[in-house]
């Protein structure tokens, strides 16, 4: 009896799955680039048609405007006055992610609170601010803020906390010329006590008895920071090192730039596949590999390689400095980096003083009489106020309510387990609830954060010096509005990608590992 064997055709390409797929995704990705093209190169014409230049030279130009707060005041160039609103936008945003999760989470726990007065009060918070537009709250807060008394010649003097239209003084602790060096000692102190936790943890999982590995640990931080007190000047032998890295890194030739960065991507392409392969080892060999998979692993070694490309592209690109040199990237990054080191070995100087210095505020008179606040303690003006207390109290409210789902999405046996073990409603809030609950709410939380970011651009409205505010006076000088507004994309894209990194790496550090 003869055995027929089928016969299979080969699928055309209009009905093979793969084949569609790859084409989609390359026909999306020919069309979004054509789109630039084509948008950037009508903008160029639509410049040159109506004789407005484009570039970025005013970025080494004197912009000769002063900045009302920050860490420069009278920047000499259009890139450092950028560098001031920036950094007044991130001081907005670190202390107000702290804030608004700490405050956040606590009204979430006030609003599954049993008693009344705290489940109400709680309640009446998030419905009320979340439900008012942020602009409106920052005027609020501004105009608040504008109506304390002024300052007269009667308040000269030294505080530990004042208020008036010009701003809020309070006392405050700086760093002083020995900070760098006591940090070292902090820092060694951390990982140290890393190590001594892990060595508690073994201990308790060996003898059942706890050990306290978290106070252990803040125990060895401590030690090292009060040795680290006394024993900094100690460190200042590093400082000629650290001046002597400075001067190698600026006499190495430039095009060495170039160079480590095109190795660099390429190295971390080749290792990201590498491990990307290894995820699909199996013991019968390497798993079978989908479309998704393949893309992936060319995306990451063209992405290398285009990196590669440009950090050559981009080191033929001169600039010219404020000082009126012409230098190329590479070289910038050059005199850039040995700053750096040249600070550190600053730094490490033994030049006296001690690592931290407390100071309160002080009221003089400066100038033909005017009364203000003087140069000591931490001064918040009235624009950072209203900016800072705004996107804060309001993300706050969305935080309480990420918290609120996140907590209510926990088992109630857990609840009724840790009652019946006898621990106290902060107890097993702490060390039960609470960390289940933040696997829960961490992606929707950083959501929150990232909005809180975005947010601090409204600043605009109370005159605060962010780099919204420092951006549009630059444009209403050069007239360079595309470059400007440019930036302002590539700092948030930039800001916000990182606080995504920041958050995905704790979610993936608390996720339950499964068997």
């Amino acid at each position: 009896m003869a055995v027929a064997v089928q016969q299979h055709e080969k699928t055309p390409l209009w009905r093979n799955a793969t084949f569609l797929k790859w084409l989609a995704q390359i026909t999306v990705l020919v069309a979004v680039t054509a789109l630039f093209i084509i948008l950037g190169t009508q903008a160029f014409e639509n410049f040159s048609k109506s004789g407005v230049s484009f570039g970025f030279k005013w970025l080494t130009d004197p912009t000769g405007v002063d900045i009302r707060e920050g860490i420069d005041t009278s920047p000499d160039s259009g890139i450092r006055a950028l560098s001031v609103g920036a950094m007044n936008t991130l001081r907005v945003t670190i202390s107000g992610i702290f804030a608004a999760t700490i405050f956040g989470t606590l009204i979430g726990i006030g609003r599954l609170s049993k008693n009344w007065i705290v489940n109400k009060i709680s309640t009446v918070y998030i419905e009320t601010l979340r439900n008012i537009p942020l602009l409106v709250q920052i005027f609020f807060w501004s105009a608040l803020a504008i109506t304390l008394p002024s300052l007269t010649a009667d308040d000269v003097g030294t505080y530990w906390f004042k208020t008036s239209n010009k701003g809020f003084a309070f006392s405050w602790v700086f760093w002083d010329g020995g900070f760098w060096p006591w940090l070292t000692f902090v820092i060694v102190g951390a990982i140290v006590g890393k190590y001594v936790s892990r060595w508690r943890h073994r201990i308790q999982e060996e003898t059942g008895q706890p050990s306290y590995p978290g106070t252990f640990r803040l125990l060895t931080i401590l030690v090292f920071a009060v040795i680290g007190w006394f024993a900094w000047p100690l460190l200042s032998f590093l400082s000629p090192v650290w001046h002597w890295i400075a001067d190698l890194v600026a006499n190495l030739p430039p095009m060495i730039v170039p160079i480590v960065v095109a190795a660099a991507s390429i190295l971390v392409a080749a290792l990201w596949i590498r491990k990307f392969f290894e995820a699909r080892r199996t013991p019968a060999g390497f798993g079978k590999m989908t479309d998704d998979d393949w893309f992936r692993v060319i995306f990451a070694g063209l992405s290398g390689l285009i990196i590669a490309v440009l950090a050559f592209v981009i080191a033929g690109i001169t600039i010219t400095t404020v000082a009126g040199d012409r230098v190329s990237i590479p070289e910038l990054a050059l005199i850039g980096l040995s700053n750096i080191f040249d600070w550190l070995g600053n730094s490490f100087a033994n030049n006296g003083g001690t690592p931290l210095v407390f100071q309160q505020p002080t009221v003089e008179i400066r100038g033909a009489g005017f009364v203000n606040y003087g140069t000591t303690g931490m001064v918040m003006s009235v624009p950072f106020f209203a900016v800072w207390t705004g996107v804060t109290l309001y993300t706050a409210t969305y935080i309480a309510e990420i918290v609120r789902g996140g907590i209510l999405a926990v088992s109630k046996g857990q609840t009724e387990a840790a009652q019946a073990l006898g621990l106290t409603r902060s107890q097993y809030l702490r060390l039960i609830i609470l960390p289940q609950a933040f696997r829960i709410i961490l992606p929707p939380m950083g959501n929150q954060y990232l909005n809180l970011f975005k947010n601090t651009s409204l600043g605009i409205g109370v005159a605060f010096a962010d780099i919204v505010a420092v951006g549009t006076t630059i444009m209403n000088q050069s007239g360079q509005s595309l470059p400007v507004v440019l930036i302002w994309m590539a700092f948030f894209v930039t800001g916000s990608l990182i606080i995504s990194a920041i958050v995905n790496y704790y979610n993936r550090k608390m996720k339950l590992v499964e068997r």
